[in-house]
């Protein structure tokens, strides 16, 4: 088997599906890519098991056949090549590769293509199309309220519910929780199911910055993206996903008109100065002032700064992570933040001021026990 294909193009696509294979050690030929050829299109795919990966590119070739090759050693001999046609060879028998490029010549050794576990195909699937915008807007607004705790695999994972209403995407690990909704996009019928963190990631990475469409077919277990010439599958995280809606504070009287630049920067110095564990903020709101202090007894380390703000309520005392609120205020847009609030124990919620009136955004950050309210 021959064929000949231009450097970086190649190294284009295998960048792009590499985040799907593994480093297995029960399974080496997972450190592989499968290329297979048929009719002058190059297929490569990579897999973990739980995630697939599979794009398509065309090349010169006058035959088929496939064959598993070693991904860490291709990646780390294209990205040192200039950009140029490169030949490989590959012996069917031995399945031994020689590549030829410029005046180099490379030979590894590869292993049969029919070991490579079998990539999921769509069995009896529903399906829904969406712009590949609304999905990537998606992705980046929930993944970072993703939990890392492997004890709750549900919330691992992002959840998403479809209605012929709207499309709503949901994150939490128990401290933050962030609810996305679509209202320009609709599913003929409702679901839900929750994808998780690994795919989102290589799909975020993937899909294209121009406004082309995503076709999205989901089964019992699996779902699958397809765009341009690119694939993916990945297993559904076999959970039930928490009542989100039960945790969000229904009725929140105090509400806080601030400026999203100014109180994120103010709250990137002032948790310098706070405890490294707890990252602790203590928010005081008088009439239309806010006021941000930190402190660090073990060092003596304190700050406070002194905001200007809309504000409708009671005076309040509240304490909060400031990684958290830093997170959620990076990832809103819009020149201002609602935060509501209703007492000192219980969850506030982040809400743009000028929300696009196709989508719906809330983030919830529970608070922390101040030690006084001075």
């Amino acid at each position: 088997m021959r064929f000949i294909v231009s450097t970086s193009t190649l190294l284009k696509h295998l960048q792009t599906v590499n985040g799907a294979s593994s480093s297995s050690t029960v399974l080496p030929i997972l450190e592989n890519f499968l290329f297979e050829i048929k009719e002058g299109s190059l297929t490569i795919s990579a897999t973990d098991l739980q995630t697939s990966m599979t794009t398509s590119l065309p090349v010169e070739s006058k035959e088929g056949g496939k064959v598993a090759v070693p991904a860490r050693i291709l990646l780390d001999t294209l990205k040192t090549l200039p950009d140029q046609p490169i030949s490989f060879n590959i012996d069917d028998s031995t399945f031994s590769i020689e590549i030829s490029a410029g005046d180099g010549k490379y030979k590894l050794s590869g292993e049969n293509g029919d070991d490579f576990p079998k990539i999921p195909v769509v069995e009896n699937a529903s399906s829904v199309n969406l712009p590949a915008s609304v999905l990537t807007e998606a992705i980046t607004k929930t993944i970072f309220a993703v939990s890392n705790d492997e004890l709750r695999p549900a919330m691992t994972g992002v959840f998403c519910q479809l209605s012929d209403q709207h499309i709503t995407f949901v994150a939490t690990d128990a401290h933050k929780l962030v609810r996305y909704r679509r209202m320009d996009s609709k599913a003929d019928k409702t679901a839900s199911f929750i994808l998780p963190k690994k795919a989102l990631t290589l799909l975020k990475n993937a899909l294209p910055s121009t406004d082309s469409s995503v076709s999205v077919d989901y089964n019992a277990t699996s779902a699958f993206f397809k765009f341009e010439n690119i694939n993916l599958v990945c297993r559904l995280i076999d959970e039930r996903y928490p009542d989100y809606e039960a945790v969000i504070p229904a009725n929140n009287p105090n509400k806080l008109i601030i400026d999203r630049a100014l109180f994120l920067n103010t709250l990137r110095r002032v948790v310098i100065f706070a405890n490294k564990t707890t990252h602790q903020v203590r928010l005081k709101i008088n009439g239309s002032e806010l006021n941000i202090s930190s402190e660090d007894l073990d060092f003596a380390n304190e700050a406070h700064e002194r905001l200007s703000c809309q504000y409708q309520g009671e005076d309040l005392e509240i304490g909060f992570n400031a990684r958290f609120l830093i997170e959620m205020l990076s990832n809103l847009t819009g020149e201002e933040v609602t935060l509501e609030l209703s007492t000192p124990n219980r969850a506030g919620l982040l809400i743009p001021q000028t929300n696009d009136e196709n989508e719906d955004v809330l983030m919830l950050v529970m608070p922390v026990m101040l030690n006084n309210y001075n």
